[in-house]
């Protein structure tokens, strides 16, 4: 059985709670964080510039992505630039196309070109991963954020996909494939084998994984009873 520090796949954890993401960077097996306003809004973020910079006080080391939330592309450009200089180890999410459905990409490459650090998100087809590869600038680092989670939320497997993507973006040195809305733990070394150099995974899946994954089966059927038993005298359950 592997564990996660069997895995040559990054994992990055991707979430919005600062305790959660504090204790999360002090994690050696934590390579890099991630969030979006979906997400800072669940936590009840209420000042992005202000949460963004108190994270960036105490991550200091491993990339850190925030994402813009304009719909109009000059305005994504301001807050992009303004998000990179809030630190260097920062790089600014960017999604593939507005909400009409307009393609970011060019102002993917422009922000390319300038040499802004880049994480491109919301990427499903391989058209788009095309797209984002001849838009990027090969001297520039930048994450290409494939969610695979969401491909296999429509009943198609995203291993294969995640394979052809990989072909994609191989000729980029600076590139790395990202497998993003991780659903359970196995996509975490689904990620790894199809070769991903990294996942995001959710803080709660993140957690399971660091207690669960490498258990063996015969262990992992005791614990599963012993949960049984112990909910149900916790229950006070008589016949």
């Amino acid at each position: 059985m592997r564990t996660l520090k069997d895995l040559k796949i990054k994992i990055f954890a991707d979430g919005a709670d600062k305790k959660g993401m504090m204790d999360l960077n002090a994690n050696p097996l934590i390579k890099g964080l991630t969030t979006n306003p979906t997400l800072m809004r669940k936590a009840g973020i209420a000042d992005f510039e202000v949460f963004a910079r108190d994270i960036l006080q105490g991550i200091t080391e491993k990339p850190v992505s925030f994402e813009v939330f304009s719909d109009d592309f000059s305005e994504m450009k301001r807050q992009a630039l303004k998000i990179k200089d809030w630190a260097r180890n920062v790089y600014v999410k960017i999604p593939i196309t507005n909400t009409l459905g307009q393609s970011s990409l060019p102002l993917i490459k422009e922000l390319a070109g300038d040499g802004v650090k880049l994480n491109i998100t919301a990427i499903l087809t391989l058209d788009q991963v095309k797209g984002v590869a001849q838009s990027l600038n090969p001297r520039v680092p930048s994450f290409v954020s494939v969610f695979a989670g969401r491909i296999a939320d429509t009943g198609v497997d995203p291993v294969p996909h995640m394979v052809e993507c990989k072909k994609i973006i191989n000729p980029l040195p600076q590139a790395e494939l990202l497998w993003a809305s991780v659903r359970e733990v196995l996509n975490i070394f689904q990620a790894n084998d199809c070769g991903c150099e990294i996942v995001t995974v959710p803080h709660d899946i993140l957690n399971k994984a660091l207690k669960l994954a490498g258990m063996g089966l015969q262990e992992m059927s005791l614990d599963t009873v012993k949960m049984f038993a112990n909910d149900a005298k916790a229950a006070g359950f008589t016949l």
